[in-house]
């Protein structure tokens, strides 16, 4: 009950903001006209100088594909795995074979494994072997303990040839939380594990899952890996070798929506999906524009920016949609999740007037949000 009632407050505060917004439309280098002077006037120019205001053509959607091909082109070097090797730890269990000695190999017995027979590394860091005790194992390499082992048993035995295996890795493990279909804990053994390969051993991505970014947690250190980076355009530099006690938690995609407002048949909300959303897609998704009463020069993408570091606080971008090449525009623009698509009936001469009423509505979509969450 607690929650229907969250989600019917959420809706009338959209509807409400749509009321608010629907007879006021901005038009890029565009007039005050229909605006009373004085404060108002003022106050008016105030916000539209913190906004950056741009025509949806043929050179925005050519200066996007730029930026798109540059991020591609400069796509960093991947891991370099080849000198990776597992260190063992505490918990972590190996078994011993001294070739011509059976009697210093323990074979394992009839339903009974390897790990249960093999030799466990001590909390003190140690395991203890035949004519060899106390052997420092935690922190060393396979080939290290070998190494020991053949340096001890050299004392007794001549040219002892000895074969060291892990058969229990116990002591380092990776966690994977959150929107994958087996979060769980996940151990790191002698074959490398990278953040890509814990995503895959827990089942993927689930259908709530945020795909664009992930948290990767190492100690104190957070930091978000572009995963669509990685799904999309193959950039191998968002991957990371784990280590113990890392932690990746993949986030519900809650906030992967685009809100379509103003004269449409259906005010909503629009989903972007694993591959993208353009314009024309969010309008039809919504039934399109209200053709008897809606301007089709008056649609406008309001983008939230942060005012605080870019000193802007929206990027806004108006598609004149009278002409063929614009639908072939809408086509080609890609959307932002929280993005605001608005359509306006108002006239030409009260464009300039909407952006002092759709700046608040940024805002309003992330207080919408958070009530949807709770």
């Amino acid at each position: 009950m607690a929650l229907c009632c969250k989600k019917t407050i959420a809706t009338s505060i959209a509807s409400a903001c749509v009321l608010v917004m629907s007879g006021c439309t901005l038009i890029p280098g565009g007039h005050f006209e229909g605006i009373t002077s004085g404060d108002k006037t003022t106050s008016l120019e105030q916000e539209l100088s913190k906004v950056n205001i741009q025509l949806i053509d043929s050179n925005l959607i050519n200066q996007q594909k730029r930026l798109q091909d540059k991020a591609q082109n400069t796509l960093s070097q991947g891991l370099d795995l080849s000198s990776y090797e597992y260190r063992l730890g505490v918990g972590d269990v190996i078994t011993v074979g001294v070739w011509d000695h059976p009697e210093l190999t323990i074979p394992a017995a009839v339903q009974r494994t390897a790990e249960f027979d093999g030799f466990r590394v001590q909390a003190d860091g140690t395991i203890t072997y035949a004519y060899a005790p106390k052997v420092q194992a935690a922190g060393k390499t396979v080939v290290e303990i070998r190494e020991q082992l053949v340096k001890r048993l050299g004392r007794v035995i001549e040219d002892p040839q000895i074969d060291v295996k892990v058969v229990g890795f116990k002591s380092q493990k990776a966690y994977v939380t959150g929107e994958v279909r087996k979060p769980g804990v996940y151990p790191i053994t002698e074959t490398p594990l990278t953040l890509i390969d814990a995503i895959s051993q827990a089942g993927g991505l689930s259908e709530r899952a945020d795909w664009k970014t992930v948290t990767f947690t190492r100690g104190e250190h957070k930091e978000s890996i572009k995963l669509d980076d990685f799904y999309a355009s193959g950039d191998i530099s968002q991957n990371r070798l784990l280590q113990h006690g890392d932690v990746i938690h993949v986030s519900r995609n809650d906030k992967r929506n685009v809100y379509v407002m103003g004269d449409v048949t259906k005010v909503g909300t629009v989903e972007v999906k694993r591959y993208g959303l353009s314009l024309a897609e969010a309008l039809s998704e919504v039934g399109g524009i209200n053709e008897r009463s809606a301007n089709a020069n008056g649609i406008f993408v309001l983008r939230k920016r942060n005012f605080e570091t870019d000193g802007v606080i929206a990027d806004v971008y108006q598609l004149r949609a009278n002409n063929i090449a614009a639908l072939v525009f809408a086509e080609q623009f890609e959307l932002e999740p929280q993005d605001i698509v608005y359509v306006t009936s108002a006239p030409i001469a009260r464009w300039n007037k909407v952006i002092s009423l759709l700046l608040p509505s940024l805002s309003t979509v992330d207080a919408l949000q958070d009530i949807d969450n709770q």
